[in-house]
């Protein structure tokens, strides 16, 4: 597997962005969801309605429009999904690409030149809900972006290998209901090997397998360096 990450720091020669290109960089604020944070102590966090009442809070204490963050977090929001556990394994908790939460109906936008890889609407409870990965190339390496929790709405006039230009509309966050039970979002992943997956790809690991997702899903923040 090539090192992705000196690729992804050389791309930057302007601020990236992976939502509505209105919202400045200064309305964005880092946000802690980890299992080590101990105001989340108190917090039902696997509620997505309590879930955003704290990310309210978060935004309106330091004037914000996006709170940011999450790569290799680790994370008690995953708790009540059947899917990221199973009996005799250690659970899938580590967050492996990086959130933006933001109110539903936000943009999505394109941050560098891709075509369609794959796309679906992943609607088991917990899951991304309608999920689109693109493909790019730079410098002659491929590599994958995928962008989860989107509304249905984003799937539609998609087919395999369409074009999309930097800063292009992509799609809009979608409502708990659609998105997999979580307050508004979006999940930004970089993914090397696609495994052969398509329209998904694990977006939490476990410890064990830890190496193996960090290496192939480096920190997005090469990229967009927030």
């Amino acid at each position: 597997m090539y090192d992705l990450v000196p690729i992804l720091n050389g791309i930057f020669q302007q601020p990236l962005t992976v939502l509505d290109t209105a919202i400045p960089r200064s309305a964005y604020v880092p946000i802690d969801l980890s299992s080590s944070n101990p105001d989340l102590e108190e917090i039902a966090i696997t509620d997505p309605l309590q879930c955003q009442v704290y990310i309210h809070s978060i935004l309106e204490r330091h004037s914000a429009v996006v709170a940011y963050g999450g790569y290799l977090e680790e994370r008690n929001l995953y708790a009540d999904k059947t899917g990221f556990s199973a009996q005799g394994k250690p659970p899938r908790n580590v967050h492996l690409g990086m959130d933006f939460w933001a109110p539903a109906g936000t943009q999505v936008v394109v941050p560098l030149a891709g075509k369609v890889h794959s796309f679906q609407n992943n609607t088991s409870l917990g899951d991304y809900g309608p999920t689109i990965i693109l493909e790019h190339k730079v410098k002659g390496i491929t590599f994958h972006t995928l962008y989860g929790h989107l509304s249905l709405e984003s799937l539609q006039g998609l087919h395999i290998r369409k074009e999309f230009r930097p800063g292009e509309n992509l799609a809009t966050l979608g409502t708990p209901e659609i998105n997999g039970n979580y307050a508004p979002h979006l999940h930004f992943q970089i993914i090397q090997d696609m495994e052969n997956y398509r329209g998904d790809y694990p977006g939490v690991s476990s410890r064990n397998d830890l190496e193996f997702y960090s290496g192939n899903c480096p920190d997005p923040n090469h990229l967009l360096q927030i």
